[in-house]
C-alpha cells in the first residue's frame, strides 16, 4: 500500500486539503486487488471551496497576458517529460494498463500541452475596417471564468489534459473532478502543476463521486463543464448543465466498427484490429468493438484474428512482456462476463472465450483479469450489437458488400469512430464520405486525432457543439465579443 494515511486529495487555492466529508473510497490496483490508498471524497463543501478559489483567482489570471500564461505550460511540459516513467508506473498501478500503454497515454497528454502553448495565435480574433463609412468592427475572444471537467478512469492523465491546458491558456480558471477510481495520477499531475509556480486558485482538484458532480453542475459560478464517460451519464450531465445555463461538452460511449474488405492485407489488418480491440483491455472509447468482414474476407480474417488474440499475454501491466492488463474492477469484470453470456444465449458463438481465464496463471492472483474474447453469430439487428461492453471483447459480423457494411454502421446509436481496411482508394473514399462517425480511419485501427484536431464524435457518442482539443477547445473556452467603433473627426479635434 502506498503511504497515504495522511494523504490530502483535494488541491484548493494552492493548498492540499482533506476536506470535511467522512465518506472515503479505497483505490485498488486492479492487477492485484491491493489497496493503494484510502481517499476522502469531496462533497458540496469542497466543491464550493474549489470554485470560490477559482473565482477569486480569475480576475488577475485573465489580465495576465497570454504570452505569460503559456510560460507555465512550457514548464509543465518539461516536468511531465522529466517524470514520465514515474507517472506511467502510477497509471499502471491504479488503472491496470501496461507500462507501454501508460507511456503512450502520457505522450498524448504532452501533445495537448504543446498545442495549448500556441494560444497567443489560436486565441486571436479578427477585424474589418469600414464596415460602414468611418466604422470599424472587431471580434475578440475573452475567457469565460471558472470552468470544470469531469473525467473517467480509463485515461487518468490524458483526458484531464484534453481540457486543462486549453482552459487556463485561454485565461480561465479550472476545477478538475477526476474519477475516484484513479485519483493518484491526477494528484501527481497537480503536484507538477504546482511546481510550475501557477498562481493560487488557477487550477483546483476535488476527488469525489456523484455528489461532487452534482455540486459542479449546480454551482452558479461554474460557466462551463467538460465531461467524458458513458452515454447515460453524459446525457445526465448535459441536461443538468444546460438547464443551469452552462456551456457543456460531453463525450459519451461508443460501439466502434471496422470494415474489412477482401483486398485488405489481412495479416496486417488482424494485428492492427487486435491491438485496437484488446489494447487497454478494451477500455477506451476508440477501441474496436465489431469487425465487419465483407464477402470472402470472413474466413481468412477470422483465422488471423484468432491467432493474434489467443497469443496475447495477459497479466500485471508492470511486468515485462505483458500485452494486456486487467479491467478496472471486479464489478466491471462481472458486467463484461454477463454481457458475453447474454450474447451466447442469444445465438452467438464464442470463437475465443476469455471468461474465468485469469491471467497467464500465477499463484495467488486476485486481479480482475479477462482474456481476449472473440464472438460471432449475433444477428446484426440484435440489441446486443449496440450495447457498449467496454472490455476485451470483439464481435465478428459479415456483410455482402460495402453498402451492406455501411448499413450495419448506420444502425448503431453511437458514432464515435469507424475504420476501413482496404487497398482500394475508391472504397476508402466512399467509406470516408458515408461512414456515420466523427473519427474515421483508413487502414488505421484507432482513429485518435492528434491534439491539434478536434476529438470528434457523432450521435450518442457526443453531446454539444465544440469538441475537445485544438481550435474547438479555444472556441469552447472563450466568449466572442464584437466591438463596433466610430470615431468622428469632429470629436478628435476636441483633444
Amino acid at each position: 500500500m502506498i503511504a497515504t494515511h495522511s494523504l490530502a486529495p483535494h488541491f484548493i487555492g494552492g493548498n492540499w486539503q482533506r476536506g470535511q466529508s467522512n465518506d472515503s473510497v479505497d483505490v485498488l490496483n486492479p492487477a492485484t486487488a491491493e489497496v493503494l490508498a484510502s481517499i476522502p471524497l469531496a462533497g458540496a463543501a469542497e466543491v464550493d471551496a474549489a470554485v470560490s478559489a477559482a473565482r477569486e483567482a480569475f480576475p488577475a489570471w485573465r489580465r495576465t497576458p497570454p504570452q505569460d500564461r503559456i510560460q507555465f505550460l512550457f514548464r509543465f511540459k518539461q516536468l511531465l517529460e522529466q517524470h514520465l516513467s514515474e507517472i506511467a508506473r502510477l497509471i499502471t498501478q491504479e488503472n491496470g494498463k501496461t507500462l507501454a500503454e501508460s507511456r503512450a497515454e502520457l505522450q498524448r497528454s504532452v501533445e495537448n500541452v504543446e498545442v495549448a502553448c500556441g494560444i497567443p495565435s489560436l486565441m486571436q480574433g479578427y477585424n474589418l475596417e469600414d464596415v460602414a463609412s468611418g466604422i470599424d468592427e472587431i471580434m475578440i475572444r475573452q475567457p469565460l471564468g471558472v470552468v470544470a471537467a469531469i473525467t473517467p478512469f480509463n485515461f487518468p492523465a490524458m483526458v484531464p489534459l484534453w481540457f486543462l491546458p486549453y482552459a487556463i491558456a485561454c485565461g480561465n480558471t479550472f476545477v478538475l473532478k477526476p474519477s475516484e477510481r484513479v485519483p493518484l495520477t491526477a494528484r501527481r499531475v497537480f503536484e507538477l502543476l504546482h511546481e510550475t509556480g501557477l498562481p493560487k486558485g488557477v487550477v483546483n482538484l476535488v476527488v469525489g463521486s456523484k455528489p461532487a458532480v452534482d455540486a459542479l453542475l449546480k454551482h452558479p459560478d461554474v460557466r462551463a463543464i467538460s465531461f467524458v464517460g458513458s452515454t447515460p451519464v453524459a446525457k445526465y450531465v448535459y441536461a443538468e448543465g444546460c438547464a443551469a445555463g452552462k456551456r457543456v461538452q460531453c463525450q459519451g460511449g461508443a460501439k466502434n466498427h471496422v470494415v474489412i474488405l477482401p483486398d485488405a492485407d489481412l495479416d496486417m489488418t488482424a494485428r492492427i484490429v487486435s491491438d485496437s480491440a484488446f489494447g487497454c483491455a478494451g477500455q477506451r472509447c476508440l477501441a474496436v468493438s465489431t469487425a465487419i468482414t465483407v464477402a470472402e474476407a470472413s474466413k481468412s480474417f477470422g483465422e488471423a484474428i484468432l491467432t493474434q488474440a489467443s497469443s496475447l499475454r495477459v497479466g500485471n501491466g508492470l511486468e515485462a512482456g505483458v500485452q494486456m492488463g486487467p479491467v478496472i474492477s471486479a464489478a466491471s469484470k462481472a458486467r463484461i462476463e454477463r454481457l458475453i453470456g447474454a450474447e451466447l444465449e442469444s445465438g452467438g458463438k464464442a470463437l475465443l472465450d476469455g471468461r474465468n481465464a485469469g491471467r497467464n496463471p500465477q499463484p495467488g492472483d486476485h486481479g480482475y483479469f479477462l482474456k481476449p474474447t472473440v464472438l460471432a453469430g449475433i444477428a446484426p439487428d440484435h440489441d446486443l450489437t449496440t450495447t457498449e461492453i467496454f472490455g476485451p471483447v470483439l464481435t465478428l459480423q459479415e456483410a455482402r458488400d460495402l453498402d451492406d457494411a455501411l448499413t450495419i454502421l448506420a444502425r448503431s446509436p453511437y458514432g464515435n469512430a469507424a475504420s476501413i481496411f482496404t487497398s482500394s482508394g475508391a472504397a476508402a473514399r466512399k467509406f470516408r464520405y458515408e461512414a456515420p462517425a466523427g473519427n474515421v480511419g483508413v487502414n488505421i485501427g484507432v482513429a485518435a486525432p492528434m491534439a491539434y484536431f478536434p476529438f470528434s464524435g457523432w450521435k450518442d457518442s457526443f453531446l454539444g457543439v465544440m469538441h475537445g482539443q485544438g481550435r474547438d477547445a479555444v472556441e469552447f473556452y472563450t466568449d466572442k465579443k464584437v466591438v463596433v467603433e466610430r470615431w468622428p473627426k469632429e470629436w478628435s479635434r476636441k483633444f
